[in-house]
C-alpha cells in the first residue's frame, strides 16, 4: 500500500527500531504498509485507527471522541521472527484523559512491563504475548496471528491468564464491486467477555465489532450496521448458552425454607419463614418448616430474603444482564440505548432466552453537534424535539432524557409535550445552561450530581459537552452549600418535587481512583476477579497531574457527598443508580449512602420497594403472596451491615431460579458463597 506523508517523519524512527537480525525473516513481511480503520458509534464516524508497518515495527494512531470524550493514543509495537512482541510503548490519554507512558520490553528470557498500576517483571522460556492496558484494539490481529499456530488455539499471556481464539463463521462483504472474504472470531481470557473482531483471507485485520460500536477498515464504513450485528449475534448466542445452562426452571411449585424476610414496612427482619413459589409468583409465606407434596426445596440456611433491587442507572445490554441478575438486580431503568438493540434484547428477555431484569425504558433525546452522544434520537430544532418525544410515547416509553448538546431553551416545551402524554422527563443539564433552568422546566428528575453542581462554579460561556464537565470538578472544594446561588437551586428541587440521581459510585472512581491502588468500591470483590479484569480496577480515570489536584479531586468528591446529604436532609428523594454498568457497582452505589444518613434497612428499602412505587410497579418491590417471585438470598443480615448484599447465594428472577456460585466461573469470577442445598 502507498506511504502515507503523515507517516514519514516517522520511518528512520521506525526502521532504527528495528531489531531483528539481517538474515531472519520478519513476520510482518506480509503486512507491510498502511492501514486505516474508521470507529463508528451509532451510524457516525467519530474517529479513526491508523497503522504503519515497516520492518518489524508497527505504529499506530487511536483516535475518537464520541460524547466529547474518547481515546488519544500512539502505539510502536516491535516484533520478532516468530511474530512476538519484544518492544512495546504506549502513550497518550484514556477517554476521561488520564496520561498514559506504558511500556513492556522482552530482553533474552526476562520480560518487563510498566503500566497505570505501576512495573513488574518474570522470568519465561518460552515467548509470550502481553495484554495490554491502555493500546488499541488493533493488537487483537497481531495475537490471534500466534495463536492460530498454538495448541488448541490458546497460550498462557503477560502480565497473566491465558487467551483463547475460537473462530466464528466464514463470511463476505461486498461493497460496489469489491468483495472481501472474512473470517469473525472471538478472543477471551482477558476480560469478563470475550471480544469480537474479523480478518480477510490474508489474516489482515477487517472490523472490531461489538454491539454498541464498530472500527471498520476503511471503504466499507457503509456496513457498520452489519458488522455490528455479528457481535450482537455472539454475544447473543453466549448468553442463550449460558441461560439455557444455569437457569433453573422446575416446572412445580418451589420453597425456600428457614428464611427470615426483609420487610420494608417494618425495616425488620421476618420470623423464620418459607416462601413457595408457583410459576413466576410467590402464592404464600408460610412456616419456617413448612412443605407440600410434590414441591422442590431450596433450603435457605437461616439466611435472608430480600426484594429484587433497581438499578436507575443503566444502559441495558447482554452482557451485563446476566451479571445483574446474579448481583440480585432484577430490574433496570434504562436511561439511553440503541434503541433497535434494546426492543430485541427485551424481547429476548421477556420470552426467557435471555437472563436479564425487567426493563423500564427512558427515550435518549440528543442534539445533533460535533459533541453528541451518538445514541436515541439525535434532534437539531425544537420541532424534531418534540416529534421525538412523540414517537417515544407512541412506542410505549415511561418517559424521555435530555442530554448535553440539546438548546436548553426547548427544554420548557418539551417537558411541557412530554407532561401532556403522562411521561416522566429528567436528564443532564444542556451545555451552556443550568440546573436552575432545567427545574424551572419542569424536571421530575435532576441526572448525576455534577451535572446540578457546575451550575454553581461555572461561567455562562463554559462548554460542559467536553471533558470540562469532569476537570471542572476541581472546583467544588471552595464551595460554600449555604450561599444563595446553591440555596436557590435546593429550593427549587424542594418546591418542585424533583428527585436526584446522584451516580455516586461514578464519581467516586472518576475523583478517587489512582494509578495503582485498587478502587474502594472493587475492595470487597476485586480478587474473586480474573487477573485483567483486576488490572482494570487499578487504574486512575481522570488525569491527577499534580499534588494539587489529587487533593482538589478528593476534597471535591467530599463536597459532593456534603451536597447529597444536604439534599436528603431537605426531603429531595435520592435515585439509586451507578452509570458503572451495575451489578458490584450497585451494591457499592448503596454503601456510599450510608454517609448521606442512611441506615442499612433503609437502604434495603430505597433500592426495592421505594423503587418499585417510584417505577409504579405494585407487583415488585416487597416478597408478599401474589407478587411476583423477584427476590435474592443472602447469609447475612442487611438490616445490620448493607455490606451483606454482596454474598448472595440464589436469585429468583420470575420463578427463574439462578445460583451465582455455579454461573460465575463462567465469567472467570470465584464464587462469594457456596450454592444452597437443592432437593428436587
Amino acid at each position: 500500500m502507498k506511504l502515507r506523508i503523515l507517516y514519514l517523519p516517522f520511518i528512520l524512527l521506525l526502521l532504527i527500531s528495528c531489531n531483528q537480525e539481517a538474515d531472519e525473516k520478519s513476520s510482518l513481511e506480509a503486512y507491510q504498509g498502511d492501514e486505516t480503520y474508521s470507529v463508528i458509534f451509532g451510524g457516525t464516524v467519530v474517529g479513526h485507527l491508523k497503522t504503519l508497518t515497516v520492518g518489524d515495527t508497527i505504529q499506530v494512531d487511536y483516535d475518537y471522541k464520541n460524547n466529547g470524550r474518547g481515546p488519544t493514543m500512539k502505539e510502536t509495537i516491535v516484533l520478532n521472527a516468530a511474530g512476538f512482541p519484544v518492544q512495546w510503548d504506549i502513550s497518550g490519554n484514556t477517554t476521561f484523559g488520564n496520561s498514559v507512558d506504558e511500556k513492556f520490553r522482552m530482553n533474552g528470557n526476562n520480560a518487563s512491563w510498566t503500566d497505570a498500576t505501576g512495573s513488574d517483571s518474570t522470568a519465561t522460556n518460552t515467548a509470550l504475548w502481553y495484554v495490554n492496558q491502555s493500546g488499541s484494539p488493533y493488537s487483537e490481529i497481531l495475537t490471534a496471528r500466534s495463536l492460530m499456530n498454538a495448541p488448541d488455539f490458546s497460550a498462557d499471556v503477560l502480565p497473566a491468564g491465558k487467551l483463547k481464539l475460537t473462530e466464528m463463521e466464514k463470511t463476505s462483504i461486498t461493497v460496489d464491486s469489491t468483495m472481501v472474504d472474512l473470517t469473525t472470531y472471538a478472543m477471551s481470557g482477558a476480560d469478563l467477555n470475550p471480544s469480537y473482531f474479523i480478518a480477510d483471507n490474508d489474516q489482515r485485520l477487517f472490523a472490531v465489532i461489538s454491539p454498541s460500536f464498530v472500527i471498520v477498515r476503511e471503504g466499507f464504513e457503509s456496513k457498520e450496521k452489519e458488522l455490528r450485528a455479528y457481535a450482537e449475534k455472539y454475544s447473543t448466542e453466549r448468553f442463550e448458552s449460558l441461560q439455557k445452562q444455569y437457569a433453573h426452571n422446575y416446572g412445580k411449585k418451589v420453597r425456600i425454607t428457614n428464611v427470615k424476610i426483609f420487610d420494608p414496612n417494618t425495616l425488620q427482619l421476618s420470623a423464620p419463614s418459607s416462601v413457595l413459589v408457583d410459576g413466576e409468583r410467590i402464592v404464600s409465606i408460610d412456616a419456617s418448616d413448612a412443605s407440600g407434596a410434590d414441591e422442590v426445596v431450596i433450603d435457605g440456611a437461616g439466611g435472608t430474603l430480600v426484594a429484587g433491587m433497581y438499578e436507575m442507572h443503566a444502559h441495558t445490554g447482554d452482557e451485563g444482564a446476566l451479571l445483574n441478575v446474579l448481583a440480585g438486580v432484577t430490574s433496570f431503568r434504562d436511561m439511553g440505548n440503541d434503541n433497535e438493540v434494546l426492543d430485541e434484547l427485551i424481547k429476548k428477555i421477556n420470552s426467557g432466552i435471555l437472563a436479564g431484569p425487567r426493563v423500564h425504558r427512558l427515550g435518549f433525546i440528543e442534539g445533533q453537534s460535533e459533541y453528541s452522544a451518538n445514541n436515541g434520537i439525535l434532534v437539531s430544532s425544537e420541532e424534531e424535539a418534540l416529534a421525538a418525544v412523540d414517537t417515544y410515547h407512541d412506542k410505549g416509553f415511561y418517559g424521555v432524557k435530555l442530554y448535553n448538546s440539546m438548546n436548553g431553551d426547548w427544554a420548557p416545551v418539551i417537558v411541557k409535550k412530554a407532561h401532556g402524554y403522562g411521561m416522566f422527563v429528567c436528564g443532564h443539564v444542556p451545555a451552556f445552561s443550568n440546573a436552575n433552568a432545567m427545574l424551572r422546566a419542569g424536571f421530575d428528575e435532576m441526572t448525576h450530581i455534577n451535572q446540578t453542581m457546575l451550575g454553581w462554579v461555572l461561567e455562562p460561556d463554559e462548554d460542559t459537552r467536553t471533558l470540562l464537565r469532569l476537570t471542572a470538578l476541581k472546583r467544588f472544594p471552595g464551595l460554600d452549600l449555604n450561599s444563595p446561588k446553591v440555596q436557590q437551586t435546593m429550593d427549587l428541587f424542594v418546591k418542585n418535587n424533583t428527585a436526584m440521581d446522584p451516580t455516586l459510585a461514578i464519581h467516586e472512581v472518576l475523583m478517587k481512583a489512582r494509578n495503582g491502588k485498587v478502587w474502594d468500591g472493587t475492595k470487597d470483590v476485586i480478587d474473586h476477579l480474573p487477573p485483567n479484569a483486576q488490572r482494570g480496577y487499578k487504574v486512575a480515570l481522570a488525569d491527577v497531574a499534580s499534588s494539587e489536584d489529587d487533593t482538589a479531586y478528593r476534597e471535591g468528591y467530599e463536597k459532593i457527598v456534603e451536597t447529597l446529604k444536604m439534599m436528603k436532609d431537605k426531603g429531595i428523594q435520592i435515585i439509586p443508580g451507578t452509570d458503572l454498568g451495575g451489578s458490584f457497582f450497585y451494591h457499592r452505589e448503596l454503601e456510599l449512602y450510608e454517609q448521606l444518613g442512611f441506615t442499612p434497612a433503609e437502604l434495603v428499602k430505597l433500592a426495592t420497594y421505594d423503587m418499585a412505587n417510584y417505577l409504579g410497579d405494585k407487583d415488585l418491590g416487597s416478597i408478599a403472596p401474589g407478587k411476583l417471585a423477584d427476590f435474592f438470598l443472602i447469609p447475612g443480615n442487611p438490616v445490620e451491615d448493607i455490606k451483606a448484599i454482596k454474598t448472595i447465594a440464589l436469585v429468583s428472577r420470575g420463578g427463574t431460579f439462578y445460583y451465582p456460585s455455579e454461573v460465575y466461573p463462567a465469567f472467570g469470577i470465584e464464587p462469594f458463597t457456596e450454592m444452597p442445598k437443592v432437593t428436587e
